[in-house]
Order: C-alpha cells, then structure tokens, then sequence
C-alpha cells in the first residue's frame, strides 16, 4: 500500500472519534500493539534527538525497501511511533522522501500534542526520512 493511502485510512480511523480523549486512546492502543525493541536495538545510535521522552528508531534495508521499528519508554510517542512506522515501514526511500506530512493536520495531531511533544513527532519524521536519503546514497 502506498504511503498516501496508509495515512488516508489513518485519517479516517481517526475521524471516528469525536473528542481527543478518544484519538488519545487510539494512539495508546497503537503503541501497545508496537513490537518492542531488543535491547541491543536501545542503542545511543537509534536514540531519536529532539524527543521529550526516550525514543527509539531503528532500521533495515531489504530489497529497495525500508524497515522501520520503534520503542519508546513513555506510552504516548510510543504511539506516535507506532503511527509513523505504519505509515513508512515497508517503503522505498524515494517514496519516504517524496511523501507529506498533511495527515497530522489532518487528524489534528498537533494542536493536541505539547509543544515539546510536537518537537519530538517532527524529529521522529526527520529520523525516518534521515534513513531514507542513507539508504538511498547507499542504493546509488
């Protein structure tokens, strides 16, 4: 599935609540389901800098696509990371690279979150683009 359709259904799952206190639940819900990473994956190198909390980001490049996998030690970014590895695990750099952001607007995922949990939700999309153009040079 392409990244825009990924965050189109996003979109609408998160339509479905009318206030915050559910789109709140739904981010906690997501982080539970996120996969925990090893603690050889916890290393200072996939420590996402800008975060409020302790987040991390790892990543592996198979055939032309990218892996993404997160962990957080506070439950909200952890499900903000889960949000993010939905969206762009299992893509091409090219595709991280050219795809928008337009879904936290949408969704109103900024006007909820603090301004020190904003900081972290972009540095998050920063670290997940980062690997993108890595593993893109890498590709060339």
């Amino acid at each position: 599935m392409k990244i825009q359709e990924i965050q189109d259904n996003i979109v609408q799952d998160f339509s479905f609540f009318d206030d915050w206190e559910g789109r709140y639940q739904h981010l906690i819900d997501l982080g539970k389901d996120l996969a925990e990473l090893s603690e050889e994956e916890k290393k200072e190198g996939n420590l996402v800098k800008g975060c409020q909390s302790n987040v991390w980001l790892a990543s592996e490049y198979k055939g032309d696509k990218v892996f993404y996998k997160a962990d957080s030690d506070a439950i909200l970014p952890k499900g903000i990371a889960a949000l993010l590895v939905q969206i762009y695990s299992g893509q091409t750099p090219q595709e991280i690279l050219k795809s928008n952001e337009d879904f936290i607007e949408k969704i109103g995922l900024q006007e909820f979150l603090s301004p020190t949990r904003a900081n972290g939700l972009l540095a998050m999309i920063k670290q997940i683009k980062f690997y993108a153009i890595a593993f893109d040079a890498k590709r060339n």
